[in-house]
């Protein structure tokens, strides 16, 4: 029997069928621009792009840079100053001027990974008015011709997972507060929050509609939900009824909810269930958090489909390689037979990751990945 592309066996899992073989598709690109950037990458790998090195290692790609829209900001003036490491960002408005200071570093720089947002736009009680105004005066455009080009590219080494932003309660939380000032916020000015989660929904139903009617399959929308910062009762309030309609509609499309769950979800699992998610990508377990994979498992069943299983901690020191060897055999074990489960990394393959490692995976993926996986034959 000729053996499944990578792509099959992804398009095996989403539609709850049986793959020849588990999925194992990583994400390599933190490790990737990295050693390209200071240049040490191995020496087998000089010159070869991420992709050509993901197939030398026998992986899937997991595809994450295609996008079904772009966004473009109408009547608002922007400025940006630099101050070293810093960039400020200012947002002239009609309903008042907002600003945000972003941090990075040379190290940052060298290892191809960004930094920080140091300052949000909301600070105060004064900047809501402006919040709502670029809110609802940012368009959403469609970029559908873009992504079936990259959908192209992949081809048989993967399946495009589109990312299409946060939920209006995850904006407000991450991306326009920051936690601290949010849930001051939330207990101090909650007419004003909820006002403003309306303007947040107006937008998110468009940027619903473009993904709904787009060619893209894999739509990521929810990221970083985590038991400390995004506790159940704030989750079953504010998530439950945004996510569910949204995943019966895209059902009815045949496209499947993803959330990115590289944090704690060790008390959201049920909720992230209930909500209609298909897919958790990035799955974070023990021993990086209090969430193993065998419980993970028995809650979700074969209604998540669980993107993950390796801690990226695990693929560095000070892991041994027989540590290593011994965690992998009690994965394989854990997911058998390997029904709604693709074998990836949590959340990167880090810098420091032992890229031998990766070639282990594979080989035991080979060795006893067939599926339905035999516990038995792992010894």
């Amino acid at each position: 029997m000729t053996a499944m592309t990578n792509q099959e066996r992804l398009l095996s899992v989403m539609a709850g069928s049986s793959p020849d073989r588990i999925p194992w598709v990583p994400r390599l690109k933190l490790w990737f621009d990295a050693h390209r950037l200071q240049g040490t990458l191995p020496a087998k790998y000089q010159g070869l792009t991420m992709r050509e090195i993901e197939r030398e290692l026998g992986l899937g790609t997991p595809a994450r840079d295609g996008a079904i829209f772009r966004t473009k900001l109408r009547d608002v003036e922007v400025r940006t100053e630099e101050h070293g490491s810093e960039v400020r960002t200012e947002y002239v408005t009609p309903a008042g001027t907002l600003s945000t200071v972003f941090r990075g570093s040379r190290t940052l720089d060298q290892a191809g990974i960004r930094g920080r947002e140091m300052q949000h736009v909301i600070k105060g009680l004064g900047d809501y008015l402006a919040v709502e105004y670029l809110i609802s005066h940012t368009d959403v455009i469609p970029t559908y011709d873009a992504y079936l080009a990259y959908e192209e590219e992949t081809g048989e080494d993967g399946v495009p997972l589109v990312d299409i932003g946060q939920d209006p309660m995850s904006m407000f939380l991450l991306e326009l507060a920051g936690y601290n000032t949010a849930f001051y916020h939330l207990h101090d000015y909650p007419d004003q929050v909820n006002h403003l989660l309306g303007v947040l929904g107006e937008y998110t139903q468009i940027v619903q509609q473009v993904a709904l009617d787009s060619p893209a399959r894999l739509i990521l929308h929810g990221a970083h939900f985590q038991t400390q910062f995004t506790p159940p009762r704030l989750f079953r309030q504010h998530m439950l009824p945004y996510f569910k309609p949204f995943a019966e509609r895209l059902h009815k499309r045949d496209k499947l909810l993803v959330c990115h769950a590289d944090a704690d979800t060790s008390l959201l699992l049920d909720l992230i269930k209930e909500a209609g998610f298909d897919m958790a990508e990035c799955f974070v377990t023990a021993p990086m958090v209090p969430m193993t994979l065998e419980r993970a498992r028995a809650v979700l069943g074969d209604d998540v489909i669980i993107w993950g299983g390796i801690p990226s901690m695990m693929l560095c020191d000070p892991v041994t390689d027989g540590e290593f060897d011994s965690y992998m055999r009690t994965v394989l074990r854990t997911i058998a037979p390997g029904n709604a489960f693709i074998l990836g990394v949590a959340d990167n393959v880090m810098p420091e990751a032992k890229i031998e490692r990766i070639a282990r995976v594979s080989e035991m993926v080979e060795e006893y990945g067939a599926y339905p996986i035999d516990p038995a034959r792992i010894a």
